[in-house]
């Protein structure tokens, strides 16, 4: 079995160009959470100049965040997907969901320096790793808005980066 591969953020360049497909990582420190609803306007934010939040060196996480806990939607989902090359472009490190992405979004997440890793649809295991969580932007979208997730060693495999994937 491979080394757990330990990062926190925010996560440098350095560390994504050590990383390759099929690594194990464990994830620590703040994290960003979104989906279909708030990820089309967290990218209309930075394009309009006033940022929602500072993406820079982030991992963003697809999910939405109840009391019931967290687990990956799937990233594929038009919303999400179409959201990636930009978030990447603009200093998101790591995309963090479920499901295959697109050739297209692969080379876009090699181009930007970024990676894209899956985690076990586990709510259980995975919500053990929040430690602290609060609305980060877009309250108005409940369960989906933006949450800044801070959480200890939480697990994935990286899927895609440098433009191979598992999949």
């Amino acid at each position: 079995m491979k080394d757990v591969v330990e990062l926190r953020t925010p996560i440098t360049l350095k560390n994504i160009r050590e990383i390759v497909v099929g690594d194990w990582l464990e994830l620590s420190g703040v994290i960003l959470t979104g989906r279909d609803a708030a990820l089309p306007k967290l990218v209309s934010s930075i394009k309009n100049g006033q940022p929602a939040v500072n993406i820079q060196g982030m991992v963003i996480m697809h999910t939405a965040v109840s009391d019931a806990g967290i687990s990956p939607t799937t990233s594929n989902k038009e919303e999400i997907e179409e959201s990636i090359p930009f978030l990447s472009q603009e200093g998101v490190r790591i995309h963090l969901g479920k499901g295959a992405l697109s050739e297209k979004t692969v080379d876009a997440l090699n181009q930007f320096n970024s990676i894209y890793a899956v985690t076990p649809p586990a709510a259980a295991l995975l919500t053990s790793k929040v430690k602290n969580r609060k609305v980060a932007a877009f309250e108005e979208e409940g369960m989906e808005a933006i949450h800044a997730l801070e959480v200890s060693r939480l697990p994935c495999i990286v899927a895609s980066a440098h433009g191979k994937t598992i999949y």
